[in-house]
């Protein structure tokens, strides 16, 4: 089995992961996606270190129109990936040791992601490390429209929230690139078994 894992430097590669992997679709698209994942803002208080990233559609444009479609390929594709987007939320906490979040602050995303319309697509379990990883997508008219993902270390805490369409077609080409982790997607969105 494949170890997913984050690391608190990496936070700047799940930005990265955030920009890179999404797909451009209609602007009504992805509403009923955004999670209320500022619930666990408290738990930075107790966290080692902490990030937190909020890029609404403003600040997603912005972005986009940084990026140049001469310059290089990949930031042709990832201005292309990223245009449509309604928000990209992430929440890193990185504690000193096991125990810094509890199984119930987990549950406060699960259960939104148990709302019509998400279905987990990957799920990783880790007896011998203690790690827990799940990706979600959203679809709203047979489109993907979000994505959630939860990864639960011992010591670490990681939630992202994409609000907007998303191609997982293009996501999967681009795992292992830019930082962005193998997420165990094939073509069309379904997880490759391994």
């Amino acid at each position: 089995m494949k170890r997913f894992s984050i690391t608190l430097p990496a936070a700047g590669a799940w930005c990265l992961l955030l920009l890179v992997g999404l797909g451009a679709a209609p602007a009504a698209h992805g509403q009923g996606a955004k999670l209320r994942i500022d619930q666990l803002d408290r738990l930075g208080e107790k966290a080692a270190e902490a990030v937190e990233v909020t890029l609404d559609q403003g600040m997603l444009q912005i972005a986009a129109k940084a990026l140049s479609s001469t310059r290089s390929p990949d930031e042709a594709k990832i201005k292309e990936l990223i245009q449509g987007l309604k928000g990209v939320y992430v929440r890193v906490f990185e504690f000193d040791g096991p125990g810094g979040y509890t199984a119930e602050d987990v549950e406060l995303i699960r259960a939104q992601l148990r709302a019509p319309g998400w279905t987990k697509i990957v799920g990783v379990r880790s007896r011998r490390e203690g790690d827990n990883v799940d990706v979600y997508t959203m679809l709203e008219g047979g489109n993907v429209a979000g994505l959630a993902i939860i990864a639960a270390e011992p010591r670490e805490l990681t939630v992202v929230n994409i609000v907007g369409p998303i191609d997982l077609e293009k996501l999967s080409e681009l795992e292992g690139k830019f930082g962005i982790p193998h997420l165990g997607l094939e073509r069309g969105g379904r997880p490759r078994k391994e």
